[in-house]
Order: structure tokens, then C-alpha cells, then sequence
């Protein structure tokens, strides 16, 4: 029940995020999820996006460098807490987080949060087995 993220590679230099993320603008392709990790030469811009396939031709088709990624979006209770209770099941299954991140909206008055772990499908397991919802493409689709 993974879902796939886009990274896209940029070179670190005025205007490259803009450009990517005007290319999606133009072509009603609507963010739903974003990180950027920033290094001296270059950054990584993690995207979910409500047309994945279509953003991923585009992109391509614009000259940018992207591929994609499984990763785990949930359900998250909005509250303190909220979030150290996924945690704490990822952590007693001894499953290592790589990174996470947040979508911009809520759905179901809950926040959704993204994780890319060393073991996928185990998370996922984990966390079905402990009544999280896990969010699909068809999911992000709708928001």
C-alpha cells in the first residue's frame, strides 16, 4: 500500500526550484507533499502530487533529473503525541526512519505524514497490523 514520491535533482542555483515547480503549475499538476534537503552543489525535492504519471512525463519531458521512490504516507493524529505513537510502533519493530515529511493539508481532521523507511513493506505491516490508515494513490488523487 505504498505510494511513490518524486525526487527531482536540482542544481543549486537561483530560479531551479521555481522552474520545477512552475513546470507543474502550468501543467495543473497540484502539490500535495513537498521537502527539499539543500547540500552546497545541489538539493533533492521530494514531491507528492496529485498525478504522479503525468508530473513524472512532464518533469522528464522538461529536462529534469527525477525518479521515484516508495514511500509510506499515514494518518496521524493531530495532537501531541500524535505522531511519537507511530513512532513508537516503527521503533519497538526496530524499523530505522531515512526521512519523513508532512502533507500541507489535513484529511479527516488528521495530519499525514510521510516516511521512507529501510523496510517498506515491514512498516507497512507494522502499521496496518496497529490500525493506521494508509493513504493510496487514489487517495491522494482525490485531495
Amino acid at each position: 500500500m505504498s505510494i511513490k514520491q518524486l525526487s527531482i535533482f536540482l542544481e543549486n542555483r537561483l530560479g531551479r526550484l521555481n522552474d520545477v515547480i512552475s513546470t507543474l503549475g502550468k501543467n495543473k499538476i497540484n502539490i500535495r507533499a513537498l521537502s527539499l534537503v539543500d547540500k552546497a552543489d545541489y538539493g533533492i525535492l521530494r514531491l507528492i502530487v496529485n498525478d504522479r504519471i503525468k508530473a513524472l512525463k512532464v518533469l522528464k519531458d522538461n529536462n529534469f533529473s527525477v525518479n521515484e521512490t516508495e514511500v509510506i504516507a499515514v494518518e496521524v493524529e493531530d495532537k501531541p503525541g500524535g505522531l511519537a505513537k507511530v513512532l513508537g510502533f516503527l521503533v519497538k519493530d526496530r524499523i530505522s526512519i531515512e526521512y519523513i515529511y508532512t502533507f500541507v493539508e489535513k484529511v479527516n481532521k488528521k495530519a499525514i505524514v510521510v516516511f521512507k523507511t529501510e523496510d517498506i513493506k515491514k512498516a507497512e505491516k507494522i502499521l496496518r497490523k496497529n490500525k493506521f490508515k494508509l493513504l493510496k494513490e487514489n487517495d491522494i488523487k482525490k485531495l
